[in-house]
């Protein structure tokens, strides 16, 4: 398993090392020494999976009080993955972070906490997995608007399929800046 910090303090991408015959394949998706050796001290409390049809867009969701680590990976189709840097004071605040995630290289994604995450489903369907680091609170959920025009996150799908309450989530400079959390660098 490969391990490789970005741009972004904290995201990093997890390369499996894929051991493959003609019965099929065998990987490890998670190993907790190998993220101790890059500094990611993780305990994860709770696993998530979602399938969801073409166009669907789910996000860009964070929690403040309660901040969820990911570690997010596609297991069936593909996915266009974003990863919105929201922390105040961080050196990429207001960038996105975007990769295809997919069943084919099955790498993976670490989103610390601080992040607004989404994705869209760019296959006919797609099976989204994500383990977190901190478990799922609805009355701490709050959003960004998946087309905010500052972080101009180019969707690859013109025709998108979104929640009411994805839709109306606000521009992150009209987000009250309390309602940010803060780069702990």
């Amino acid at each position: 398993m490969k391990i490789m910090k970005t741009e972004f303090p904290g995201l990093m991408i997890v390369e499996p090392h894929v051991h493959g015959d003609d019965r099929g394949y065998f990987f490890e998706s998670y190993r907790s020494e190998y993220f101790k050796k890059a500094d990611l001290k993780l305990a994860f409390v709770q696993d998530n999976q979602s399938k969801s049809k073409r166009g669907v867009l789910r996000g860009l969701h964070y929690q403040l009080l309660h901040g969820q680590g990911k570690l997010v990976r596609c297991t069936l189709g593909e996915v266009f993955d974003v990863a919105l840097d929201i922390r105040k004071g961080s050196p990429t605040f207001g960038k996105p972070f975007a990769m295809t995630l997919n069943d084919k290289d099955h790498i993976a994604l670490y989103i610390p906490p601080g992040f607004a995450h989404g994705f869209c489903v760019v296959s006919d369907e797609a099976i989204f997995q994500y383990k977190c680091t901190e478990k799922y609170y609805p009355d701490d959920e709050y959003g960004i608007r998946w087309n905010d025009p500052t972080a101009n996150i180019q969707w690859p799908i013109d025709k998108l399929i979104l929640s009411n309450r994805d839709l109306n989530f606000p521009d992150l400079a009209d987000q009250d800046k309390l309602l940010l959390p803060n780069f702990e660098g």
